[in-house]
């Protein structure tokens, strides 16, 4: 198990101040510094950092789905003693902005984002092959509104 060190006050900033409200226009991150009084470059040194530590996986938009490309839930029933193997393995894939494991026997859950349902149905079919393993469609039947954002602690 990795334990997280602690964040700065600086990096708490960064990634709890602009969870709602990212600057939309071509030099957000010049924005975000200058909201916290540093660089542009200092906030892209902190990302950079916080990636490589493990902390943050990426920055980006939530896009209301099917508005733009194609997107599914999916997950598998992988074995325990695979589940870090098979998890790096789909974190690998552009397509797949996040996974996380739950406590039940389909354990791994992870999005899929192309650009048409085509697209999806590739990646999950290259995902079974390379692992042998089922791997469940759960597509969207109805939305609801969830606030992706998070208040972090200091």
């Amino acid at each position: 198990m990795t334990v997280a060190t602690p964040l700065t006050e600086m990096e708490y900033h960064i990634l709890n101040d602009f969870q709602d409200g990212f600057p939309l226009e071509p030099r957000p991150y010049e924005r975000m510094g200058a909201a916290l009084g540093i660089e542009e470059d200092e906030v892209l040194g902190v990302l950079r950092d916080l990636r490589a530590r493990g902390m943050v996986s990426r920055v980006g938009p939530v896009i209301k789905p099917h508005t733009v490309g194609a997107s599914t839930l999916a997950a598998m029933q992988v074995p325990p003693d695979r589940l870090d193997a098979v998890a790096a393995l789909v974190s690998a894939r552009p397509e797949v902005n996040h996974n996380y494991e739950r406590a039940h026997a389909i354990n791994l859950w992870f999005v899929v984002t192309a650009a048409d349902q085509h697209g999806v149905a590739v990646v999950l079919a290259d995902i079974e092959a390379e692992t042998g393993i089922t791997v469940l469609d759960l597509p969207l039947v109805h939305a609801f509104h969830i606030d992706l954002g998070f208040q972090l602690k200091c």
